[in-house]
């Protein structure tokens, strides 16, 4: 994925209203795939997912794991609103998402998910800040009230004193962790964001995979809904909830 891709997956734009699914009274889950598939044409088709269920509650901390060419970019494209299942549905806070046209998936997507990546993303001269405020260009928010909500976000990765230092100046655990907090901007803490990280250790040594896994258990702790993509047993086991994907199935661990 381009850094200019990873940019614009991560802006912010007003939510349309969810469209509650549970009863009165009760919480949607923040994820809901029902009997999901993703084909891809060609000759023969590749099926990438297959009648794949996942539940994952508010506030959950739910790792998929899985081996390379198993589904599991497939999956976070779908869950990211980055791609559009073939069969089934995908709600989103009780709002199902399959069939809205593109504008309100880019609304949905703006103002709930934020996604860390194996590769940073970020732009090499600007500093951290102004990396972090790429997650609100178009939130319709007064400048000021960005600014405050990115060094909120910078102060929770624990990067505050270094709001205006250049991403080449930083060793690589904080410059995931400027790209987490790029994430947290772009979801929320109350309970209604989802953070999707894929395979966000790849590019991390033993301490600093740590240390980002250990900012995973904190912003878990806070409220926020994490799924975790990846083909590491060890971060894995961090996660609240553990399920595989092999061959584009899901099964619970």
């Amino acid at each position: 994925m381009s850094a200019t891709t990873a940019v614009d997956a991560v802006q912010v734009g007003p939510a349309p209203p969810a469209e509650p699914t549970a009863r009165s009274g009760e919480r949607a889950p923040v994820v809901q795939l029902v009997d999901l598939s993703r084909t891809y044409p060609g000759n023969p088709p590749v099926v990438a997912l297959e009648g794949v269920d996942l539940t994952v509650g508010a506030g959950e901390y739910v790792s998929v794991i899985g081996p390379s060419g198993s589904g599991k970019s497939t999956l976070l494209h779908v869950l990211g609103l980055l791609d559009r299942p073939t069969g089934g549905d995908y709600l989103l806070d009780g709002t199902p998402t399959s069939t809205l046209p593109e504008a309100r998936r880019a609304a949905l997507r703006g103002g709930h998910i934020g996604f860390v990546f194996q590769q940073f993303h970020l732009l090499p001269h600007r500093t951290v800040l102004d990396n972090v405020l790429l997650a609100t260009l178009y939130s319709g928010v007064p400048r000021a009230q960005r600014v405050e909500r990115a060094r909120t976000a910078l102060g929770r990765v624990h990067l505050d004193h270094r709001v205006h230092a250049l991403p080449t100046t930083l060793s690589g655990g904080e410059r995931q962790r400027v790209a987490v907090a790029r994430a947290v901007v772009a979801s929320s803490l109350d309970g209604r964001g989802l953070l999707l990280a894929d395979e966000p250790t790849g590019n991390l040594d033993t301490a600093n995979s740590a240390e980002v896994l250990d900012l995973f258990d904190e912003l878990h702790a806070d409220g926020l809904t994490l799924v975790v993509i990846t083909h590491d047993p060890v971060v894995s086991a961090r996660a609240q909830r553990r399920v595989r994907i092999s061959d584009g199935r899901l099964t619970q661990l």
